[in-house]
């Protein structure tokens, strides 16, 4: 039986598993099989991360992450868990390759999901010209027409990224202001590639095999139309990833894992949470990791003071047989 499972292989999740490492609690850490490293792994420069004044990719960034996590003793795991049992001292965590491993405790650090805008022709178009990530997708875009949906920072940055990429890029906003930070407004504002379309939505994506457009329907008047497009790209947020844990652990209103306070304990004693599934507001790369520490020291409190209860059990066991 482990000491400490981390389910999560962000910011949080590779920070956790540091200081767990290093600790000597000798983590296990379970990284999905196919996105491995969290939502950096989809953004280019990160230029707000402490101790990098000249910006860092944000892949290089995780890699790095990783590495010093595996160099201090973290164990990672590349599957997907299917489902966890919390209950009781010793938790379970089943994969889906049909493994069960158990652990004292468990940090939960499976961050955010992209936010999908449910509508036709979104999930049949999915790789075929609608993508979630410019990173992963703009190369493939040269010379072409495309559009960013959103009005955020995530919004802001993609478009400005593909830029590099495409002839012309459209932002679609369903208001006529953004909300994305004054910085980010302003470069997307200089760049000559980029214009916006104020007060619409994005009620279809067009196209048989690929995108040849999308149909647009204005929130003021409700009038609808056609604008022809090579790609669609979605940055309208991200939902946090608690479906795992459904019925398990309380949640905020805000669809988050409560914790206490300013700490990572969750609603079970043993299970800790960290980054942005208990962030609604920040959802910062180095808040992530901020919070994967409180969640790695919270364990380590959590798991000494079971090895205090375990030593001064016998003593209390030999008082009673005594005093009977």
């Amino acid at each position: 039986m482990r000491q400490v499972i981390i389910i999560g292989s962000g910011p949080a999740g590779f920070t956790a598993a540091i200081y767990a490492a290093r600790a000597n609690l000798k983590p296990l850490l379970i990284a999905s099989s196919v996105e491995v490293g969290g939502e950096l792994m989809n953004t280019t420069e990160v230029e707000n991360f402490p101790g990098f004044p000249e910006g860092i990719q944000g892949p290089e960034l995780m890699a790095k992450m990783q590495e010093q996590a595996e160099k201090f003793g973290t164990e990672i795991l590349y599957d997907d868990v299917t489902a966890l049992h919390l209950e009781g001292p010793v938790k379970r965590v089943v994969l889906g390759s049909g493994a069960e491993h158990e652990a004292q405790t468990v940090i939960y650090a499976t961050g955010s999901a992209y936010r999908k805008l449910d509508i036709a022709g979104e999930e049949r178009l999915s790789g075929y010209g609608v993508s979630w990530c410019a990173t992963c997708d703009g190369f493939f875009f040269r010379e072409k027409a495309i559009a960013v949906v959103g009005g955020g920072d995530s919004a802001m940055e993609e478009a400005t990224f593909l830029t590099r990429f495409a002839s012309k890029v459209y932002v679609i906003h369903r208001k006529d202001s953004l909300r994305a930070s004054k910085i980010m407004q302003e470069r997307a504002f200089a760049n000559e590639k980029i214009e916006f379309i104020w007060n619409s939505e994005v009620t279809e994506v067009l196209g048989g095999d690929s995108v040849t457009g999308v149909q647009l329907r204005n929130t003021v008047d409700g009038t609808l139309s056609d604008l022809p497009l090579d790609g669609l790209f979605i940055a309208i947020g991200n939902d946090p990833r608690t479906h795992l844990v459904h019925e398990q652990l309380e949640l905020t209103d805000a669809g988050t894992i409560w914790v206490d306070g300013r700490s990572s304990r969750t609603s079970k004693p043993g299970v800790f949470a960290a980054g942005d599934v208990i962030d609604p507001t920040y959802r910062q790369a180095i808040t992530a990791a901020g919070s994967g520490t409180v969640a790695a020291l919270d364990a380590e409190h959590f798991l000494a003071d079971l090895e205090d209860a375990s030593v001064e059990m016998p003593a209390a066991e030999a008082a009673e047989i005594i005093v009977g």
